[in-house]
This record gives C-alpha cells, structure tokens and sequence, in this order.
C-alpha cells in the first residue's frame, strides 16, 4: 500500500511541476511584429463566421487587421444557443473569456487532477457556472468545454494572447479539438436564424482545416487504448459529424457545485494548490467596482490581485460602464495592449499616436471591436444611450497613466513646471490642476451658451 501511495504521490509531483511550469514560464510576451506603423485604427466587426448546428463562431483574423497582428492577438465571439455544446478542445495560447450575455456551464480539464465529482457511475472533475458579466481564464493546453443549460443564447467574446511566451511553436493561433468534426460548416439556413446569418462579405472558415485529433490515429490502436468496438472509434473520429463546432445536447446532466457551496477538498496538498485553481471571476457587477462616479459610470478592474491565475496567463481585464455623455478620462497603457469590446451603446474614440496625431476619431458602437496600442493615449465619450465594454489587456496586472483629471500627471507636477511647459500664467496652471475634481470618470460638464459660443470662436479662428 506504501509503495502505491508513493507512486502516487511521484506521479502527482511529476504533473505539478509540469504543469506549473508550463503556466508559470518566465513572464513576458513574445514580441509583436518587427515594424508596426499604424497611421490608422479601424474599428472593426467580425470579417468570418462560422454556422454550427447549435450556434455560430465569429472571427477577427489578426491576419486582415494590423493593429491586432501588432498586438499579437486574436479574438473570437461565440454565440450558443440553448442546450448548445461548445466541444471539448484545448489552444496553443492562454485566453481570456468576457460572457457577454447568458448563462451556462463550464469545464477545464488540469492534468494530474482527481476526479472530484461524483455521481451514480459517473466521476469527472469539477465543472462551474458562469453568468453575465464574468471573466473566464482559459490556461493554454488544458482541455475545455462549455454549455448552454438555459433557455437564452449565451455569448462569449475571447481574447487569444497568441505572443504570450505560453505559445512556443510559431504566433499562429491553433485549437486542437478532441470531438465532432470542427472543418465542417451547417448549410445557410439549417444553423443559425438571424440578419447577421446573410452577411455575404465574410469569408469561408480558415481556422479549423483538419479534423479532431483522434482522427490521426490508428483504428485498431484506439480500440487497443480503449477496449472499444470499431463503431465507438469511428464515432470518436467523427468524420462523418457534420454538426460543426457548438453541437445541439437535449439532455446533457453533470455535476455541478451549488452556487456558494465549496468544493470539496482532498487532503493532497498537490490537488489544493493547482486542481483547486480558481478560473473565474465577475466584474459585471456594480459591487466591488474600483472606480465610481453617480454621475458619470464606473470602472471595474480584474487583475492578477484579485484572480492569480492571470499571473500566469499574463492577461487582465477592465469593465466599464459610461452614462449618457460622460467621459473616461484621456489615458494610456504603461505596460500593455488594450483590445476593447464594445458591449452595449456607442462613443466617440480618440486615440492618439506619439507624433502627436490622430489614429483615430470616430465612432464605435456595440459589436465593435477596436486596439488601442501600448502608451497611445485615448479619450472616450459616450453617446446618448451611455456605454459599456470589456478590454482585455495584455499584462496581468496593467497600468494605466492618466492624463486629465485629480489623479492625473498633471496634479503631480509642481505648479512652475506647468507655468514653463505651457508658457501660462500661475492662475491657469492652477486651474489646470484642480478645476476638475474627479479622477477617472468624469461627469457632463454643461456650459453657458455665452462661454459655448466664446470656445467656438476661438475653435474656428485658432483651430
């Protein structure tokens, strides 16, 4: 009994130290392309899709869009529909998941973990729930998988960190999936219903080539490695599965925790320090939010502090909420990229480059996604419906300098300096510093028609 005890736990220390070092490399990133000039940034939607039997898979190919190939990123937004099955797979790259809408089940299998839960003959390890608002830390490597058990279409956006030193093969994105047949595409009409179903300007899938990966391998060598007949190998092929990547599932029961209940433990101090890992978080809640302002919306930030997983991935994520024309104040990314998301509603977007210009000025509206690279600076301004969005950001625990506002470099500065730098008076360079009280976001700020008039004047004649 010692001696398998022992085996056991050798076994258990092997899968520790392998897997912790495959999440816990050296942190960093892999560079970006060599030379990246962006003179422009487009916001952008999907320009591919994907119809499946329960749901559709939408792309934004790194490939076609600059400003994601420089940050070295890709993004991918599934919609599942009720009882849809995203099917077991695992990626090359760490990914970082915002449920857009919806609810569901979720699944990560982690080498050398018990089977914890346990159930009539089934025992499988542990699955969660997620909702609305939460973020979802996909470690490369490990198998995953997803489910719809309700009666609305669950979305999920996820961030693919393709330049995270977690993928050592090339910076290609690859999705090594287990079951169905992922190259195969439902017919227009027998998947998803809906507008964006006929959109004819999206391409034909390019990610998903092949077929599942047990269809490499021998017939008779899988029957050998699990004592099954030739059917059970044929279905586990899936060469004639034509259901695509999210699979219809009328009756799909495993076992999950009740929300609020702990898991239970075992007393392996392996199976507490890596099967126990916490891989979800919320911040779609106004509670817990890092920065509020009544009058103008707040800030919810998920960082490497608060879920220490993401140390790991290198990633982490801000929500934020914007009323009717407030604004987020002008700010940039000491240490990371930001790939922003927009959720709901729509606002002008300025980013600005370190020439001095414009990258971009416009509008982005939900459904948009748009890059804002390391130190480029942007303002955000919402529109009369407010404004919400995920950025996901390509440090674990990402800095943000601002530029306006009382936490603003500009406070930090003794008054002299601004006298000189901006060659203004005492009185401006203190108006400067402490005319605006708030911090990150601030409120509407209305003027006097007099004082509108007089800024527009100025504004045509001095540009």
């Amino acid at each position: 009994m010692s001696t398998v005890c022992s085996s056991r736990f050798f076994v258990g220390l092997c899968f520790l130290v392998l897997f912790h070092g495959s999440l816990a490399q050296l942190p960093g990133r892999l560079s970006g392309r060599s030379e990246c000039q962006i003179e422009q940034i487009t916001a952008r939607e999907p320009n591919r899709r994907q119809v499946s039997e329960a749901g559709f898979s939408e792309f934004w190919d790194s490939g076609e869009n600059e400003e994601l190939d420089c940050a070295g990123v890709q993004v991918v937004r599934h919609t599942i529909n009720p009882k849809g099955l995203l099917l077991p797979c695992y990626p090359n790259t760490h990914e970082l998941v915002y449920v857009v809408r919806g609810e569901g089940l979720q699944g990560t299998v982690l080498p050398g973990c018990a089977e914890t839960s346990e159930g009539g003959t089934d025992k499988h390890q542990r699955v969660y729930r997620y909702r609305e608002g939460d973020i979802l830390a996909l470690p490369a490597g490990a198998v995953h998988w997803t489910y719809n058990h309700a009666d609305k279409p669950v979305v999920l956006v996820a961030l693919r960190d393709t330049s995270n030193v977690a993928n050592q093969l090339d910076r290609n994105f690859r999705k090594f999936f287990l079951a169905g047949n992922p190259q195969s595409q439902m017919p227009q009409g027998k998947g998803h219903q809906g507008k964006q179903q006929q959109r004819p300007s999206w391409s034909e899938p390019k990610e998903h080539e092949g077929f599942n990966m047990y269809a490499g391998f021998d017939d008779g060598i899988l029957q050998q490695v699990f004592d099954v007949e030739y059917e059970i190998v044929s279905q586990l092929k899936g060469f004639n599965d034509d259901r695509g990547l999210i699979v219809l599932a009328e009756y799909l029961h495993v076992l999950v925790p009740e929300e609020g209940e702990e898991r239970r433990r075992d007393d392996n101090w392996i199976e507490q320090t890596i099967c126990s890992t916490q891989l979800s978080a919320n911040i779609g809640s106004p509670v817990g939010a890092d920065v509020y302002n009544p009058r103008g919306g707040r800030i919810s930030r998920l960082n490497s502090h608060k879920l220490p997983v993401l140390e790991s991935l290198q990633l982490s994520a801000e929500r934020g909420v914007l009323y009717k024309n407030a604004v987020l104040a002008p700010h940039y990314n000491l240490n990371a990229h930001s790939i922003i998301y927009i959720t709901s509603g729509n606002s002008r977007l300025q980013i600005v480059g370190n020439d001095g210009s414009a990258v971009f000025d416009g509008e982005v509206q939900e459904g948009q996604l748009i890059v804002v690279p390391q130190d480029f600076a942007v303002i955000k301004k919402a529109g009369e419906e407010g404004c919400e969005w995920v950025a996901f950001k390509t440090n674990d625990n990402a800095i943000t300098m601002q530029l306006a506002g009382r936490f603003s470099y500009i406070r930090a500065l003794p008054e002299d300096v601004l006298v000189n730098s901006y060659n203004i008076s005492p009185e401006e360079a203190r108006n400067l510093k402490y005319n605006r009280k708030e911090g990150v976001v601030l409120s509407p700020r209305s003027r006097s028609p007099l004082k509108e008039a007089q800024n527009a004047l100025l504004n045509t004649l001095f540009g």
